[in-house]
């Protein structure tokens, strides 16, 4: 209930309460942009600072490895139960959302660690990296095998060619998409600078950051009311795949937490980012990679429903559990 009454949490809210009731407030694109950038730029330096006090130790390799694993478990879950379910290039495509990770959820998620006074390590900005691609990857190669078992497989080898191009092309989008070199990047300055860095940033990384928060959070409100009719219209399994789903692989991210023995704070973020649901570098990227794939499905599944079901109900849920089973 506390996270309810979180100034961030109340003000995302007041964005899909603002459109539903179709109020014309609205965050300018250029302004939503730079929201964005600055959310990933202050998570990149606060993880650089908290890795350059720790180093790369043998848990953050760990934690790291559980991050890469579960980008694997996840969409291979998804689409094992999804491809009897709806159009295999659907299942393949919310497969690849679901597999892969939102950043705004897992800024969010630090701030509600951070008030719960649940310590995790620097190195999970990283895993947030680690586990944006391996979905990708995966839907691609799946989309292709399907492409050849309706007969693709039988054209001409300067079409197979410039298949492979368009692999090749959609594999480099997915590793060196802006966010991922801005996030990056910010950590590699946070973990040069060290202690005299964050001296330096802290009005830009502490006090504004909570601020700047919750206004992009009013933003995504606004999106979520947007896309929330696209989310209704699915079918009942995709409706229940996007409310239930993400329950089941945070669990599962539990299950490998307890196995491995991480600290509460990172298996905390372990099950928050593979609960999540990407819903801008993957659908970008998902709209060329398969083009058979509604992307009113993918996109509003994961706007509309799973993520303010996570930023509400799912990240006070999963850092309670966590904190109750691994402190």
């Amino acid at each position: 209930m506390q996270n309810l009454l979180d100034p961030a949490i109340l003000f995302f809210m007041v964005g899909i309460f603002a459109g539903a009731c179709k109020s014309n407030l609205e965050v300018p694109p250029p302004i939503a942009k730079f929201l964005s950038l600055y959310l990933l730029m202050a998570l990149g330096l606060k993880g650089g600072f908290a890795l350059a006090k720790s180093g790369l130790t043998d848990t953050a390799v760990i934690a790291l490895s559980a991050a890469v694993l579960m980008a694997f478990i996840v969409p291979i879950l998804g689409y094992m139960f999804l491809r009897k379910r709806v159009a295999r290039y659907d299942a393949a495509a919310v497969a690849a959302a679901y597999g892969s990770v939102s950043a705004v959820t897992f800024v969010t998620a630090m701030q509600v660690l951070e008030a719960s006074k649940l310590p995790y390590g620097g190195y999970m900005a990283v895993a947030m990296v680690l586990m944006e691609s391996p979905a990708i990857i995966m839907a691609v190669l799946l989309a292709n095998m399907l492409r050849h078992q309706h007969g693709i497989s039988s054209a001409p080898a300067a079409e197979n060619a410039k298949n492979s191009l368009s692999l090749a092309k959609i594999l480099k989008e997915s590793f060196t998409d802006g966010a991922h070199f801005l996030l990056l990047g910010s950590m590699a300055v946070g973990v040069i600078s060290g202690e005299a860095g964050k001296a330096m940033m802290l009005p830009f990384t502490g006090d504004l950051f909570k601020g700047m928060l919750a206004f992009f959070l009013l933003d995504m409100g606004l999106m979520v009311a947007r896309n929330f009719a696209a989310a209704r219209r699915a079918s009942p399994v995709l409706i229940a795949y996007a409310s239930l789903g993400p329950v089941v692989h945070a669990s599962v991210a539990l299950g490998l937490a307890l196995l491995l023995k991480l600290g509460a704070g990172d298996a905390a973020l372990l099950m928050i980012l593979s609960a999540s649901a990407s819903y801008i570098v993957v659908p970008a990227v998902l709209r060329y990679a398969i083009p058979e794939a509604n992307p009113s499905i993918y996109f509003g599944l994961s706007l509309g429903i799973t993520f303010p079901l996570n930023i509400m109900l799912g990240i006070p849920l999963y850092v309670y559990v966590a904190g109750r089973v691994l402190t």
